[in-house]
């Protein structure tokens, strides 16, 4: 059975090198298959959650 593809590899590679010209260093290319949304997220763009003992911390060692 056929789905509908709603991006083609030619969209992905335009955007990668859409990001990569504006300095975007890559971390990973995410593709939504049910809407074709084509998210890029940069390497190391990520950061880790923060609970409230590091809030404090960074507060007292300012």
């Amino acid at each position: 059975m056929a789905r509908n593809v709603h991006f083609k590899q030619a969209d992905v590679f335009r955007a990668v090198k859409g990001a990569c010209a504006a300095g975007m260093e890559l971390g990973r290319v995410e593709i939504d298959p049910s809407t074709g949304r084509i998210i890029l997220v940069a390497a190391g763009g990520v950061e880790a959650p923060r609970n409230d003992l590091d809030k404090w911390l960074e507060k007292r060692n300012a």
